[in-house]
């Protein structure tokens, strides 16, 4: 008899422990579709200046991240990073900080700063809000951009997107 209410007890407990990881599933499984709801959250705190005036234009979006892949470094033998080709290849390279000297975020953005100069802020759907603090060797001309993520899975999972309608607010002048 002792065994058999031991059993049941121990039943009781698995079933108590699988009710709680159910439990736990769903309670994030909800959190998911409200979180891709709020696109932009990330991004919130980049607003555009009132005083701008905006204008919509059709631009091929690509996404990169800090790595070496996207960023061109490689590490020497000392294990430090370094560029890997171009007129510093060779020379130190701080990963993570962008051609405006910040350091990349959520809502950095990479453009062709004859077009778009560092400060620019943009709206690009499925991202958010973001602002020009970088330049990409491939981001030539007006109707391209690159947008920081924090991986590379992420940057590659954005992909390349054409005919993406993005938002300019170019910086008021001073």
């Amino acid at each position: 008899m002792a065994d058999a209410t031991r059993k049941k007890a121990d039943l009781r407990h698995r079933v108590a422990v699988l009710a709680e990881k159910i439990f736990s599933l769903v309670a994030f499984a909800s959190l998911v579709p409200l979180c891709m709801m709020m696109e932009g959250c990330q991004t919130a705190q980049i607003r555009p200046d009132p005083r701008s005036q905006p204008f919509t234009t059709s631009m091929e979006v690509t996404g990169y991240d800090s790595g070496p892949t996207s960023c061109g470094w490689t590490r020497d033998w000392l294990g430090r990073p370094v560029y890997s080709y171009g007129p510093y290849k060779g020379k130190r390279k701080e990963v993570g900080i962008t051609a405006s000297g910040s350091r990349a975020k959520r809502g950095t953005v990479a453009a062709d700063t004859r077009y778009y100069p560092f400060g620019t802020i943009l709206h690009i759907p499925g991202y958010g809000y973001g602002r020009v603090e970088d330049r990409g060797g491939d981001i030539k001309g007006a109707h391209r951009l690159d947008l920081w993520f924090p991986t590379e899975r992420e940057a590659l999972k954005w992909g390349r997107r054409k005919n993406v309608r993005v938002t300019v607010w170019r910086p008021p002048p001073k």
